[in-house]
């Protein structure tokens, strides 16, 4: 694992941050290179947002998260998502203790 991978895989855990608020969670899938559709469904997934947001718990929107970030790495993009990131304010942040 490159060793820029792994400081933002430890930044965005910190502080309990599950992942970007939805709007600013589907800019940073926008900035995903590659993303295509496999008959209905897109490859990577697509954020938990919209209604999604409201029935999913928090492990799995995290989790859904962390494949974005493996995507943009595999993908040549983990410098641009990791500016992105960083430059959040942490009020952007949706966290593990928010309702």
């Amino acid at each position: 694992m490159d060793e820029k991978y792994a400081e933002l895989l430890e930044y965005v855990k910190a502080n309990g941050r599950v992942c970007p608020q939805p709007i600013l969670w589907n800019r940073l899938w926008e900035m995903l290179p590659g993303r295509h559709r496999v008959r209905e469904a897109w490859e990577p997934a697509p954020p938990l947002i919209l209604a999604a947001w409201w029935d999913t718990p928090h492990l799995l929107k995290y989790l859904r998260f962390l494949e974005h970030l493996e995507w943009a790495y595999s993908h040549g993009r983990i410098d641009d998502v990791d500016a992105y990131l960083r430059a959040l304010p942490e009020s952007d942040w949706h966290h593990f203790a928010d309702g």
